[in-house]
């Protein structure tokens, strides 16, 4: 399997592909930078998302620039974007669109016409997704995994590429509604938008007090070209050894698997699903594409266990009670998957 795999690269159409890949990733990179400063690693999470062909939640404060940066996104894409505002008023045709009567003033004849919510665009923002009750939300899950959208019985589906990438604020704000587990699993990264460096802060001061207005960000990249690019990352080999330490981890994260350490046994409730499994080999193999390598290391998972599982794993009591949270867990989890290896490599 390995070995097709790798042929498919050594094509010179696959060379072709990859040399546009690695020139329109430099300059989509550079247009984010005229309006975007610091948070690379958050902005290299986006474009892996969107070269896996998933969806971001993006988790940070208010001020921290989510919605900017995601709308920077789109334009250097070159992608239709749209925007929905989730309030606790929302409602899921406000999302999805409704059936409404049309009558014809020639005959009187009267039929039901769709009319599209702002969900069928290529990046759609779904702005602080958690200031809006569960039913609302859970109007992205067809959507999502899907690309259709289900209205009366009626199946309308989403022209790919589809991406959605919604922002939250931290769930202990007032006001805010959890996000259903199901709504979570559907997320390929959860994000944390953090504060920048104080060198970074003041670069923002300096660029947004002396000038009115956002500079112009120039579009990179077409919607079949970015398709292109998500059948390229499918082609990058992965080892047997490398995919049994991505399952292996995933399933450490069960209480109940042999494979959990006792962090895992004492602290967390319930582990990540096989779709964590997935969405971290093919982000791993995005992540070894955007780094100029053309197979996946066991590094490339390791850097992505806390983006891909932090909104997979659930703690109990004791990890409140004892002040541990996930990204903790997970942490200590892949420290001790990765001794042997260590051990290994010393010896």
């Amino acid at each position: 399997m390995t070995s097709k795999t790798t042929n498919r690269l050594d094509t010179d159409e696959a060379r072709a592909l990859i040399k546009t890949f690695e020139k329109t990733l430099d300059t989509i990179r550079v247009e984010v930078r005229k309006v975007i400063i610091g948070q690379e690693e958050v902005v290299d999470n986006l474009l892996m998302t969107l070269l896996v062909g998933g969806h971001c939640l993006i988790t940070g404060l208010p001020g921290t620039a989510k919605t900017l940066l995601v709308r920077t996104l789109a334009s250097a894409l070159g992608l239709t974007y749209k925007r929905i505002q989730f309030t606790p008023d929302l409602m899921p045709s406000d999302v999805t669109g409704t059936d409404i009567i049309e009558e014809d003033i020639t005959t009187g004849h009267r039929t039901w016409t769709f009319v599209a919510g702002p969900i069928f665009t290529n990046v759609l923002l779904a702005d602080e997704i958690n200031r809006t009750p569960p039913k609302t939300q859970s109007a992205l899950l067809e959507a999502m995994q899907e690309l259709t959208v289900t209205v009366r019985g009626g199946l309308h589906t989403i022209t790919p590429p589809f991406f959605v990438l919604a922002t939250q604020n931290p769930i202990e704000l007032e006001g805010t509604y959890p996000l259903p587990e199901a709504q979570l699993d559907r997320f390929l990264f959860n994000v944390i938008l953090d504060y920048l460096s104080d060198d970074e802060e003041l670069a923002v001061v300096d660029r947004y007090t002396t000038q009115m207005g956002i500079p112009d960000v120039d579009p990179c990249t077409t919607p079949e070209q970015i398709i292109q690019f998500q059948e390229l990352v499918r082609q990058v080999p992965v080892s047997e050894t490398v995919s049994r330490f991505a399952v292996n981890l995933v399933r450490a994260t069960r209480p109940e698997d042999p494979l959990a350490p006792e962090v895992v046994r004492r602290y967390v409730q319930y582990g990540a699903s096989v779709r964590a499994t997935m969405f971290l080999t093919l982000a791993a193999k995005a992540r070894a594409l955007m780094l100029g390598r053309y197979h996946v290391t066991q590094d490339d998972i390791t850097a992505l266990v806390l983006p891909v599982m932090r909104h997979r794993v659930l703690t109990n009591y004791f990890a409140e009670s004892d002040k541990v949270d996930v990204d903790d867990i997970l942490t200590q989890l892949v420290q001790s998957l990765s001794a042997p290896k260590r051990a290994v490599q010393a010896g």
